[in-house]
């Protein structure tokens, strides 16, 4: 029973990862200066968002990526 058990909490766990997409990428622009960026998370303040989301780290391809 505890083997059964065990082997079904690891088949849900693994199916949670297997669904995972990475994070989408966002163009941002520097207040300060106008410098732009392509990044994950939020640089800070100090930056307002572009445009995106993209797929890829070069802000290029349009859309969320696993999409």
């Amino acid at each position: 029973m505890i083997k059964m058990m065990l082997f079904a909490t690891i088949v849900v766990l693994t199916s949670f990862t297997a669904v995972a997409a990475p994070a989408p990428w966002y163009l941002w622009k520097s207040k300060l200066d106008g410098v732009s960026l392509c990044t994950q998370v939020p640089p800070g303040e100090g930056w307002l968002q572009l445009n995106g989301p993209y797929k890829d780290a070069h802000c290029t391809v349009h859309g969320r990526p696993g999409q």
